[in-house]
């Protein structure tokens, strides 16, 4: 039962409830329950700030490449491509997540149900297939707590179910930069998924090559994903999953101001030091759904993966040289995996009420390893190849939550969702690099909460919803930020402490004719925040810095009129600051937060037939960023436009559909994200101007 539908226009009734379960998440869409006809409402009845994307607008003239090309419509959603395949995308969510030099910090990824979050809140979206998304589905405010550590908002990824009758569709895009992506896509099903034996099935490959805007950031990418399921009886259903990454790219590293200003392109430090990143990571997943009877249903899901990362890094011979120091060669291997079970229940206590509960495990076991990037040539130091060994660690990080939520039909107008979600995390490690010089950094941590939210929502009308919710939020350091003390001291920093945040948000939404209008008021207050402490000797040490406040209002509207015409607009305004000083030097207290815009806003109109020519324009807008804690530094503020338009036509079994886009049709100068307090000044990564794009999908439907 799909917990956010496949259209804009209609949820399940338990999508709230299943907020809960990442594996409810990955049910998206499919057929699971046939004893009894599914009970849904509208996206206009969610008491919640939800936005649902579906595949074929990510894949509509679009290259998809990147989350960043789609998302753009989400409100309160700051997705920022640094043109750098070795770091991947700058994403984050009313604040939360900015501060991330790499990856994704603070918000709760999935793909099909299997996190790409880690147990200590470190995220990536390199293995998310575009070519075979049904939806991408992101929500923002209080319910995002119940996801557990670090989900300062949620991203879940899902896979197309494959329907009859069987698809097979090669696509390819050529761009700027000589960029290529080409993909086999195949999807279909025996049945319709409501007898047993019925089989249903997608499977997608995609190759991308790019040489990159500026020097020294070309990359490939090999990407596989595949879903199988199977209808074993009436009221059961097993679904196997399969994903793999495979990526290697060469890293182009930020610039200063002025290096920015005189050569975009430039990638000095790449040039010198031969910075590069390899990233191999397979997983699988198999999850079980049972109805017991009309009124309860379980499901489990169980999955594992393995993801193994080097990266070389731009650091110079002589800071290598301190005793402490890691090396600028990380050589680091995860293996991952979790279990999350759920149990529904559907009856009357006086009034309709739904009660959800379960339990979810992860563990994450890592090696790390760091080594001298360079050999020595006689006197003189050859970057770029592997040297001596100068870290050897081995972590283990996991949780268990168990969480119960329901949800209560007071009147016909009024309902009340609440729910809590106790979160335990545990970190150990165990140092196995001890010299004269440097001590032994092992040690353990662990972390627990109670995190409630809860929710009224008031149908004003048929047409309109009102809804007030409330949740607490938390987020551990990640095993990086633990690894530390102050002053060069031995052991995990045990003062660290997770951040603490409460939302309060409101929120309308109504519908319009064949769309509908949201929007949002929110305020977070955040305990604890942390932030960089100090930096030298190759060590970086993380403090609590006391309080920040995001508060904000979000706008969106989508609309399709006049037939085959589609307008979308949504608007952000976030202000991110710090209440209390966090600065070692100088003054903080009341300064924008860094890697936040304060205005985001978003146009896009269209002309969308089913068949025949269409066209397209979009406007982007980002205010100015702040680069570091001092606001000392930032990016300026840009608006870019793009435009696209292609032909679509069927004959027969045969579909085709051929397009061309300009982005950035004005070749405006602008830069694309910041590194946050980026220790040398170099906090900037440029965009591109003006590039160019056409691409090709070829499909054949079978009888």
């Amino acid at each position: 039962m799909n917990i956010f539908c496949a259209t804009r226009q209609s949820l399940p009734l338990l999508l709230l409830p299943a907020v809960f379960s990442p594996t409810a998440f990955a049910a998206a869409n499919e057929t699971l329950i046939v004893s009894a006809a599914p009970q849904t409402v509208s996206e206009l009845d969610t008491p919640a700030a939800i936005s649902v994307v579906q595949g074929e607008d990510i894949r509509h003239a679009a290259p998809r490449v990147n989350l960043s090309e789609s998302l753009g419509s989400v409100p309160g959603l700051q997705v920022q491509n640094r043109q750098n395949y070795a770091q991947d995308l700058q994403l984050s969510i009313r604040g939360f997540g900015a501060r991330s030099t790499y990856g994704v910090r603070g918000l709760r990824l999935y793909v099909d149900g299997i996190p790409a979050t880690m147990p200590d809140g470190q995220g990536q979206t390199s293995n998310i297939d575009l070519n075979s998304v049904e939806s991408i589905d992101v929500l923002r405010g209080p319910f995002s707590a119940l996801y557990g550590n670090a989900s300062g908002g949620v991203v879940n990824v899902t896979t197309q179910t494959g329907r009859e009758p069987t698809t097979i569709e090669a696509s390819s895009y050529y761009g700027s930069d000589a960029s290529w992506r080409y993909g086999l896509n195949a999807s279909g099903a025996i049945g319709d998924g409501t007898q047993a034996g019925d089989v249903d099935y997608t499977v997608s490959s995609t190759r991308f090559v790019t040489h990159g805007y500026r020097d020294r950031s070309g990359a490939r990418k090999n990407l596989a994903n595949a879903r199988l399921g199977v209808r074993i009886d009436d009221v059961s259903k097993l679904s196997l999953l399969f994903n793999s990454v495979d990526i290697k790219a060469d890293d182009p590293g930020g610039l200063t101001y002025g290096e920015w200003k005189e050569n975009p392109r430039q990638s000095p430090r790449a040039q010198a030091f031969h910075t590069r990143k390899t990233i191999k990571q397979t997983q699988a997943g198999m999850r079980y759904e049972r109805q017991l009877s009309e009124q309860d249903d379980v499901s489990m899901m169980m999955y594992a993966g393995e993801r193994e990362t080097t990266q070389f890094q731009s650091i110079p011979r002589a800071p290598q040289l301190n005793a402490t120091h890691a090396g600028g060669v990380i050589e680091l291997t995860r293996h991952y995996q979790g279990i999350v079970t759920r149990w529904t229940h559907r009856g009357e206590l006086g009034v309709p009420v739904t009660f959800t509960g379960g339990l979810n495990y992860e563990n994450m076991s890592e090696q790390r390893k760091g080594f001298e990037n360079f050999v020595m040539s006689g006197t003189t130091p050859e970057y770029g190849q592997k040297g001596d060994l100068r870290r050897n660690e081995r972590n283990l990080m996991w949780n268990v939550d168990p969480y119960l939520q329901t949800r209560w039909q007071l009147t016909d107008k009024l309902s009340l969702d609440a729910g809590v979600r106790y979160s335990s995390v545990w970190f150990d490690s165990n140092d196995r690099y001890i010299t004269a010089q440097n001590g032994d950094d092992s040690g353990d941590a662990s972390y627990h909460k109670w995190l409630p939210a809860g929710a009224l929502r008031y149908a004003a009308t048929d047409a309109w919803n009102l809804y007030i919710a409330a949740g607490r939020g938390f987020e551990t350091p990640t095993i990086n930020e633990l690894s530390y003390r102050p002053g060069e001291q031995n052991g995990l920093n045990f003062a660290l402490k997770p951040s603490t945040n409460d939302t309060v948000e409101i929120g309308s939404k109504t519908r319009l004719g064949n769309g509908l209008l949201s929007a949002a008021l929110f305020r977070t207050d955040t305990d604890n925040e942390i932030v960089t402490d100090t930096s030298s000797g190759g060590r970086t040490s993380y403090k609590n810095a006391g309080k920040t406040r995001r508060q904000g209002a979000e706008l969106s509207f989508d609309q399709q009129f006049a037939g085959n015409w589609r307008a979308k607009m949504a608007w952000t305004w976030l202000d991110a600051t710090y209440r209390s000083e966090v600065c070692n030097s100088g003054k903080c207290n009341g300064n924008r937060m860094p890697g936040i815009a304060r205005n985001m806003g978003f146009a896009s109109l269209g002309w969308v037939p089913d068949e025949g020519w269409y066209a397209g324009a979009d406007v982007h807008y980002m205010s100015d960023i702040m680069a570091n804690d001092t606001n000392s530094a930032k990016a300026p503020s840009y608006t870019v436009a793009g435009i696209n338009t292609g032909y679509k036509f069927t004959h027969g079994r045969w579909m085709m559909d051929i397009f061309g886009r300009v982005d950035n049709l004005f070749d405006r100068e602008y830069v694309g994200s910041v590194i946050v307090n980026e220790s040398n000044g170099r906090y900037y990564e440029p965009a591109p101007g003006r590039n160019y794009g056409v691409g090709l999908s070829v499909a054949w439907q079978f009888e």
